[in-house]
Protein backbone atom coordinates (compact mmCIF):
# COMPACT_ATOMS: atom_id res chain seq x y z
CA UNK A 1 0.00 0.00 0.00
CA UNK A 2 1.35 3.43 -0.88
CA UNK A 3 1.15 6.51 1.30
CA UNK A 4 1.67 8.95 -1.57
CA UNK A 5 -1.00 11.10 -3.14
CA UNK A 6 -2.03 10.83 -6.79
CA UNK A 7 -0.21 14.10 -7.52
CA UNK A 8 2.99 12.78 -5.94
CA UNK A 9 2.72 9.50 -7.84
CA UNK A 10 2.17 11.41 -11.10
CA UNK A 11 5.34 13.40 -10.37
CA UNK A 12 7.32 10.23 -9.63
CA UNK A 13 5.95 8.67 -12.84
CA UNK A 14 7.04 11.72 -14.82
CA UNK A 15 10.52 11.55 -13.29
CA UNK A 16 10.67 7.86 -14.23
CA UNK A 17 9.63 8.56 -17.81
CA UNK A 18 12.17 11.36 -18.26
CA UNK A 19 14.95 9.32 -16.68
CA UNK A 20 14.06 6.26 -18.73
CA UNK A 21 13.98 8.29 -21.93
CA UNK A 22 17.51 9.48 -21.24
CA UNK A 23 18.59 5.93 -20.41
CA UNK A 24 17.04 4.61 -23.63
CA UNK A 25 18.96 7.17 -25.69
CA UNK A 26 22.24 6.11 -24.06
CA UNK A 27 21.53 2.41 -24.66
CA UNK A 28 20.65 3.15 -28.28
CA UNK A 29 24.10 4.69 -28.76
CA UNK A 30 25.78 1.63 -27.22
CA UNK A 31 23.86 -0.89 -29.32
CA UNK A 32 23.77 1.18 -32.49
CA UNK A 33 20.08 0.33 -32.75
CA UNK A 34 16.89 2.22 -32.00
CA UNK A 35 15.82 1.74 -28.39
CA UNK A 36 12.62 2.86 -26.76
CA UNK A 37 11.74 2.52 -23.09
CA UNK A 38 8.19 3.03 -21.89
CA UNK A 39 7.27 3.02 -18.23
CA UNK A 40 3.62 1.94 -18.08
CA UNK A 41 3.53 1.64 -14.31
CA UNK A 42 5.32 3.34 -11.44
CA UNK A 43 4.58 2.31 -7.91
CA UNK A 44 5.94 3.78 -4.69
CA UNK A 45 5.64 0.90 -2.28
CA UNK A 46 6.91 -0.24 1.08
CA UNK A 47 9.88 -2.50 0.41
CA UNK A 48 8.09 -5.78 1.29
CA UNK A 49 5.25 -4.89 -1.13
CA UNK A 50 7.74 -3.87 -3.83
CA UNK A 51 9.50 -7.22 -3.47
CA UNK A 52 6.16 -9.00 -3.93
CA UNK A 53 5.19 -6.80 -6.90
CA UNK A 54 8.53 -7.40 -8.65
CA UNK A 55 7.56 -10.99 -9.40
CA UNK A 56 7.74 -14.57 -8.20
CA UNK A 57 10.58 -14.70 -5.63
CA UNK A 58 11.42 -18.24 -6.79
CA UNK A 59 11.86 -17.23 -10.45
CA UNK A 60 15.39 -16.80 -11.77
CA UNK A 61 16.44 -13.32 -12.87
CA UNK A 62 19.52 -11.54 -14.02
CA UNK A 63 20.05 -8.51 -11.84
CA UNK A 64 22.32 -5.53 -12.32
CA UNK A 65 22.85 -3.63 -9.08
CA UNK A 66 24.07 -0.03 -9.39
CA UNK A 67 24.85 1.50 -5.97
CA UNK A 68 24.42 5.26 -5.67
CA UNK A 69 26.21 7.67 -3.34
CA UNK A 70 25.77 11.34 -2.51
CA UNK A 71 22.44 13.12 -2.16
CA UNK A 72 20.53 10.01 -3.31
CA UNK A 73 22.21 7.08 -1.56
CA UNK A 74 20.83 3.61 -2.21
CA UNK A 75 20.65 1.31 -5.20
CA UNK A 76 19.23 1.11 -8.69
CA UNK A 77 18.33 -2.48 -9.47
CA UNK A 78 17.53 -3.69 -12.98
CA UNK A 79 15.95 -7.13 -13.28
CA UNK A 80 15.81 -9.10 -16.54
CA UNK A 81 14.10 -12.46 -17.09
CA UNK A 82 16.62 -14.99 -18.40
CA UNK A 83 15.17 -15.07 -21.93
CA UNK A 84 15.26 -11.28 -22.22
CA UNK A 85 18.80 -11.12 -20.87
CA UNK A 86 19.76 -13.65 -23.55
CA UNK A 87 18.11 -11.51 -26.23
CA UNK A 88 20.08 -8.43 -25.16
CA UNK A 89 23.32 -10.41 -25.12
CA UNK A 90 22.57 -11.70 -28.63
CA UNK A 91 22.38 -8.10 -29.83
CA UNK A 92 25.98 -7.69 -28.66
CA UNK A 93 27.07 -11.03 -30.11
CA UNK A 94 27.83 -12.73 -26.81
CA UNK A 95 26.10 -15.67 -25.10
CA UNK A 96 24.29 -15.09 -21.83
CA UNK A 97 25.65 -17.01 -18.85
CA UNK A 98 29.29 -16.52 -19.87
CA UNK A 99 31.81 -14.01 -18.58
CA UNK A 100 31.28 -11.98 -21.76
CA UNK A 101 27.52 -12.17 -21.31
CA UNK A 102 27.71 -10.99 -17.70
CA UNK A 103 30.03 -8.19 -18.77
CA UNK A 104 27.57 -7.14 -21.49
CA UNK A 105 24.63 -7.15 -19.09
CA UNK A 106 26.71 -5.18 -16.59
CA UNK A 107 27.44 -2.57 -19.21
CA UNK A 108 23.78 -2.39 -20.29
CA UNK A 109 22.69 -2.05 -16.66
CA UNK A 110 25.39 0.50 -15.98
CA UNK A 111 24.31 2.63 -18.93
CA UNK A 112 20.60 2.42 -18.05
CA UNK A 113 21.09 2.94 -14.31
CA UNK A 114 23.69 5.67 -14.62
CA UNK A 115 21.71 7.57 -17.25
CA UNK A 116 18.62 7.37 -15.09
CA UNK A 117 20.42 8.62 -11.98
CA UNK A 118 22.16 11.38 -13.92
CA UNK A 119 18.83 12.53 -15.35
CA UNK A 120 17.28 12.67 -11.87
CA UNK A 121 20.31 14.51 -10.50
CA UNK A 122 20.22 17.08 -13.28
CA UNK A 123 16.48 17.70 -12.97
CA UNK A 124 16.49 17.96 -9.18
CA UNK A 125 19.88 19.53 -8.52
CA UNK A 126 21.23 16.47 -6.73
CA UNK A 127 24.90 15.69 -6.20
CA UNK A 128 24.70 11.94 -6.81
CA UNK A 129 27.06 9.47 -8.43
CA UNK A 130 26.72 5.79 -9.35
CA UNK A 131 29.26 3.23 -8.16
CA UNK A 132 30.45 0.30 -10.33
CA UNK A 133 27.64 -2.19 -11.09
CA UNK A 134 27.41 -5.82 -10.00
CA UNK A 135 25.74 -8.54 -12.08
CA UNK A 136 24.00 -11.43 -10.36
CA UNK A 137 21.96 -14.40 -11.55
CA UNK A 138 19.80 -15.90 -8.86
CA UNK A 139 16.25 -16.30 -7.65
CA UNK A 140 14.46 -12.95 -7.54
CA UNK A 141 13.89 -13.20 -3.79
CA UNK A 142 17.58 -13.88 -3.15
CA UNK A 143 18.67 -10.92 -5.29
CA UNK A 144 16.34 -8.53 -3.51
CA UNK A 145 17.31 -9.83 -0.08
CA UNK A 146 21.00 -9.38 -0.83
CA UNK A 147 20.45 -5.79 -1.97
CA UNK A 148 18.16 -4.81 0.85
CA UNK A 149 19.78 -6.49 3.81
CA UNK A 150 22.00 -4.43 6.04
CA UNK A 151 22.28 -1.17 4.15
CA UNK A 152 19.58 0.88 5.85
CA UNK A 153 17.44 1.02 2.74
CA UNK A 154 14.42 3.27 3.04
CA UNK A 155 11.05 1.75 3.75
CA UNK A 156 9.85 2.93 0.32
CA UNK A 157 10.92 1.64 -3.09
CA UNK A 158 10.04 2.95 -6.53
CA UNK A 159 9.15 0.06 -8.84
CA UNK A 160 9.02 0.84 -12.54
CA UNK A 161 7.90 -1.94 -14.84
CA UNK A 162 9.37 -0.99 -18.16
CA UNK A 163 8.83 -2.09 -21.74
CA UNK A 164 12.20 -2.03 -23.48
CA UNK A 165 12.00 -2.13 -27.28
CA UNK A 166 15.17 -2.71 -29.28
CA UNK A 167 14.49 -2.53 -33.03
CA UNK A 168 10.90 -3.51 -32.26
CA UNK A 169 11.88 -6.56 -30.16
CA UNK A 170 10.34 -6.36 -26.72
CA UNK A 171 12.31 -7.11 -23.56
CA UNK A 172 10.82 -7.14 -20.09
CA UNK A 173 12.67 -5.03 -17.55
CA UNK A 174 11.88 -4.23 -13.94
CA UNK A 175 13.63 -1.17 -12.67
CA UNK A 176 13.75 -0.50 -8.94
CA UNK A 177 15.05 2.61 -7.22
CA UNK A 178 15.80 1.65 -3.64
CA UNK A 179 16.79 4.83 -1.82
CA UNK A 180 18.20 4.93 1.68
CA UNK A 181 17.37 7.37 4.43
CA UNK A 182 14.03 8.82 3.34
CA UNK A 183 15.25 9.88 -0.09
CA UNK A 184 11.86 9.43 -1.79
CA UNK A 185 10.51 12.16 0.49
CA UNK A 186 13.52 14.31 -0.41
CA UNK A 187 12.81 13.83 -4.13
CA UNK A 188 9.22 14.98 -3.63
CA UNK A 189 10.31 17.91 -1.47
CA UNK A 190 12.62 19.11 -4.26
CA UNK A 191 9.56 19.09 -6.53
CA UNK A 192 7.63 21.13 -3.97
CA UNK A 193 5.25 18.24 -3.25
Amino acid sequence: MTTFTDVQLDALRELANIGSGTAGGALSQMLGKPVDINVPTVQALPVPDAVEAAGDPAEARYGVVVPTVGDLPGHVLLLFPEADAARLCELLGVPVGTDDGRSALGEIGNILGTSYINALAQMLGLDTEPAPPMVVFDMLGAILASVLLGDGTDTTALLMDSALLVEGDSCELSFLLLPAGGAVGDLLARLGL
